[in-house]
């Protein structure tokens, strides 16, 4: 029995979809029928169990696109993800209470999307590591070019949590080895150049003229040869990578 469904949308778009015993609300399955009949589309979609309604393109999706990128699938936390790191510790070696552990990481670590959650001076770790990096160059290069982005403190949030669904966690594996956890992004540079690249998208779209419909404005895209599409995925690798070393 395959552990996947395909189905076909009225627009001639594919969706494989990983659902099975999962609710998928009905915004979320009109949008997954928005994104699949797009033209630049690869193959299919795909549908994860965690599919849920979101910002044009459902969250929970992943999305093959031919010769076109579209900003608000790729979102405004451009780079999160996930890093562990295995120390030398085992569940002997920790107190019977962890809370002096999350009070030292809660001090160490800046948490939060307010002025709390930045540092007040770049830590000495985190300016070395960004000149060896070459990120604060590359990010001049896109600013020069889009003069409205507007500066965050990207070396004073280098080291940083950030909010929403970011986290540290200790963790034990199978052998009781101690693990530090953590899910994190591209902090306040990220988010602005995201929603910067997602509007100019917008506004790109009006300009078009097409052959068929985007059904959601959210939907909007850059197309491979523009500008704008080289200037886009420029800012998604900065992002990223600036978000890698976060971690």
């Amino acid at each position: 029995m395959s552990e996947f469904e395909v189905f076909e949308t009225f627009a001639g778009g594919r969706i494989k979809a990983w659902v099975k015993g999962v609710t998928v609300e009905d915004a979320a399955r009109e949008q997954l029928e928005n994104v699949a009949g797009l033209p630049f589309v690869h193959s299919h979609l795909a549908v994860m169990p965690d599919v849920h309604f979101g910002r044009g393109a459902t969250v929970g999706s992943v999305i093959p696109t031919k010769g076109a990128i579209i900003p608000a699938a790729v979102g405004v936390d451009i780079g999160c993800g996930m890093m562990a790191v295995r120390t030398s510790l085992t569940a002997n070696d920790l107190p019977d209470s962890l809370s002096a552990v999350r009070s030292e990481i809660e001090r160490k670590v800046p948490v939060g999307n307010g002025p709390g959650g930045n540092h007040k001076d770049t830590p000495a770790r985190a300016a070395s590591a960004l000149r060896r990096s070459g990120l604060d160059t590359r990010l001049e290069v896109i600013l020069a070019k889009h003069k409205r982005v507007k500066r965050a403190k990207f070396a004073t949030q280098l080291g940083t949590l950030g909010g929403g669904n970011h986290f540290i966690e200790l963790c034990l594996d199978e052998a009781d080895r101690v693990w530090v956890m953590l899910h994190s992004g591209s902090r306040g540079t990220g988010n602005i150049l995201g929603t910067y690249f997602i509007q100019e998208a917008r506004e790109a779209l009006e300009k078009r003229v097409l052959g068929y419909h985007v059904p959601d404005k959210d939907l909007a895209f850059f197309v491979e040869g523009e500008d704008l599409f080289d200037d886009y995925t420029m800012a998604v690798g900065w992002a990223q990578d600036y978000a890698r070393l976060n971690r």
